[in-house]
């Protein structure tokens, strides 16, 4: 069987406008594939709850804003988790109107509760078989993520911004791959629409940064360029510095970085032998043929530093997880590597899976580890 081609981003949004189910995926070429199904949450039924229960095999979880997440006086599951997973909410359901809460009917009923209008705290109790997952502000541009991706495929089709979503698993009870999902779209003859797509979309009109400042600075290691953006959905103002030519076909030396008090004001040397701190990056750029070093505003957590710290004494296994692939940066780091014309980048950083560049029309080609004399 041969596998489908994308659809484009409006015959998605026509479709999800009228109430049909498609299926979202990550599909760069250095991503594993996976895959959702979706539908608005404004058209969600019991029909599609059982669909996604029975065909997609996965989780039947409700995409949700931060405002109305905030409406619904839902919190976090884990609080200060990991920026890489999906941020689950307390589970729900409805207060009234349901009789175990597990049947597709009732979980249907629990997700047209949870995104009436007026919906209050009052409507709903926890914890339920509903699953609602906050997206993060901003949306793509800020996560690359298919939770991230689904709501705004549900605001860009005119309905309110909220989906419901599963992911897509094979009869052995694993993500399907690239192939798998295409087999499954066939079958149920759904469309097929991408987080890239999206986001390149989005992009035509919309930017998240603007430009507040540029000009050229005296740095320890001879002049950069300078250009400071403000973030208009999280806020925070962050700091480019480049040196060099920028071609978009020619591959960029980059670094996004988050700073660190043990790696980058200690100097920590353990720390600085596996993860480049702000000055190694500088240097780096200023002895080579230039680059970009984008300065994340970000403040560093307690767990963050503490974390850091146990690295430094060796109590803990190392973990790069400062990087442009952090999903809480991508989206950040990314539109400001597109407006200084980056196209290919040689990162400086781990290499990891980075969710939906191809819709900045970025594309890491090359990685670097730190070299510690």
């Amino acid at each position: 069987m041969k596998p489908i081609s994308n659809s484009s981003v409006k015959d998605i949004l026509s479709d999800i406008r009228q109430g049909r189910m498609v299926v979202l995926v990550d599909d760069d070429e250095n991503s594993s594939s996976e895959g959702i199904v979706m539908v608005a949450a404004e058209h969600c039924d019991a029909s599609h709850v059982n669909f996604m229960a029975r065909q997609a095999r996965g989780l039947v979880c409700l995409a949700l804003t931060r405002e109305r997440c905030e409406q619904l006086e839902l919190t976090s599951m884990v609080l200060g988790g990991s920026d890489k997973k999906p941020n689950f909410t307390t589970s729900i359901e409805a207060a009234k109107g349901i009789d175990t809460g597990i049947s597709a009917a009732d979980r249907a009923h629990t997700i047209k509760t949870a995104v009436a209008n007026y919906a209050t705290a009052a409507d709903i109790v926890q914890p339920g078989h509903i699953f609602p997952l906050m997206v993060a502000s901003g949306g793509v541009l800020m996560r690359a993520g298919l939770t991230e991706a689904a709501s705004d495929y549900a605001g860009l089709s005119g309905l309110p911004p909220a989906a419901v979503i599963s992911d897509i698993l094979t009869s052995d009870g694993e993500l399907a791959n690239n192939f798998e999902l295409s087999e499954f779209a066939i079958k149920h003859q759904l469309r097929i629409g991408s987080i890239a797509d999206l986001i390149n979309f989005r992009l035509r009109t919309e930017h998240t940064i603007q430009r507040i400042r540029t000009g050229e600075i005296e740095t320890l290691f001879g002049k950069f360029n300078l250009r400071v953006y403000k973030d208009n959905v999280a806020g925070g103002t962050h700091i480019a510095l480049w040196k060099g030519k920028i071609s978009a076909e020619m591959a960029t030396s980059v670094r996004v970085h988050v700073r660190s008090t043990m790696r980058d004001l200690i100097s920590c040397r353990s720390l600085s032998s596996r993860s480049w701190s702000f000055i190694q990056a500088l240097k780096y750029m200023s002895e080579s043929s230039g680059g970009v070093v984008v300065l994340v505003d970000a403040q560093e957590s307690e767990q963050q530093l503490l974390s850091n710290v146990d690295l430094s004494l060796g109590l803990n296994d190392f973990d790069d997880s400062i990087h442009i692939g952090s999903s809480k940066n991508i989206g950040l780091g990314a539109q400001i590597l597109r407006d200084l014309g980056v196209g290919k980048i040689c990162l400086l950083g781990a290499p990891i899976k980075y969710n939906a560049l191809s819709g900045f029309d970025l594309e890491v080609v090359d990685f670097l580890s730190p070299n510690i004399d």
